[in-house]
């Protein structure tokens, strides 16, 4: 995998402002493109799009359930429509149209959530989306994708576009290290192996992968050997990688800007029951945060790669015992 570097990670731009302009390639390329927002495109950064194709993009207001039957009834009609909003707006509001007019007729819609997770920091709890994931993995048929940075976004958009069916792609609003260089292959259901281990397997995706990335060097410097694993895509689950991790290191630890009781930690759980049990710890949200700075938000709640560190040292202490 080519990486950037093991350890040493740099800035890079937000996932949202990746998606914005991967979203501007893609349309220049294929005239089906349509891109549908909720009165905060220049958040989403669907404002790119917007001003390079002002008759391809619809305003629809505060209003993102109308925006996802908007979406469902372009997409009928053969375009390619991107329908975009914070996380929590268009899954929490718009479940019920994503679940009757795109996932029950297997409708050709892509729904982009940004500013997920906790990470917004003084945008505050009402606009956290800690149960996006859930939501949209529990829709039959979709696709849930979760990039780590702006190159893996890049390639989910580029993805979303050529791939028919549902798909939920969610995007931050703090800029986040780069892991990926720019040639890298990002396979869409295909976990990728970011540092070989023999210890102990960290799993994450979105901005826990750097958090992990890390750990992966506090515990080297232990002599812990730490495989790290970015499970960018949640729905389908790369089970055979994380089966042989759970196989060939014996524990793991999931880490997630998420809930911890229905985000990837359950999924992975969930697989490696049935192919190769093995100790896990897990690493996310147990309540609704609350108003800070995007970097202590996270740090109160746990999403450090300290926090990572200490659960791996859990884990392995189990596999022992």
């Amino acid at each position: 995998m080519a990486l950037t570097t093991n350890y040493e990670l740099k800035l890079g731009a937000a996932t949202r402002e990746a998606f914005g302009r991967a979203l501007v390639e893609v349309a220049r390329e294929n005239p089906n493109v349509v891109g549908c927002d909720a009165d905060l495109s220049k958040s989403t950064m669907m404002t790119y799009f917007a001003k390079e194709f002002p008759t391809r993009f619809f305003e629809c207001g505060i209003a993102e359930a109308n925006m996802v039957a908007l979406g469902a009834g372009l997409a009928m009609t053969g375009k390619i429509p991107f329908v975009s909003s914070f996380s929590c707006f268009v899954m929490n509001k718009g479940f019920e149209q994503l679940r009757t007019t795109v996932a029950y007729p297997g409708v050709n819609v892509k729904v982009v959530g940004t500013h997920s997770g906790i990470s917004i920091g003084e945008d505050g709890p009402s606009q956290m989306s800690i149960e996006d994931l859930a939501l949209a993995c529990a829709l039959p048929g979709f696709t849930v994708i979760s990039p780590a940075d702006e190159v893996a976004t890049r390639a989910a958009v580029r993805w979303a576009t050529e791939h028919f069916g549902g798909v939920f792609l969610r995007c931050g609003r703090a800029k986040v290290p780069v892991i990926y260089a720019a040639d890298a292959k990002i396979e869409i259901g295909k976990a990728n192996l970011l540092l070989p281990g023999r210890d102990v397997t960290l799993v994450a995706h979105g901005l826990m992968v750097a958090e992990c990335l890390r750990a992966a060097a506090a515990l080297d410097a232990e002599g812990i050997s730490a495989r790290v694993l970015d499970v960018h895509t949640l729905k389908p689950l790369d089970e055979e990688t994380l089966a042989a991790a759970a196989r060939e290191t014996g524990a793991l630890v999931v880490a997630e800007e998420h809930l911890v009781d229905c985000g990837l930690g359950a999924r992975v759980a969930q697989a490696l029951a049935r192919r190769a049990p093995a100790p896990m710890e897990f690493i996310g949200l147990e309540t609704y945060a609350e108003s800070g700075t995007p970097e202590g938000v996270p740090a109160k709640y746990g999403l450090t790669s300290q926090n990572v560190v200490a659960a791996a040292r859990r884990a392995i202490a189990r596999k022992a015992s």
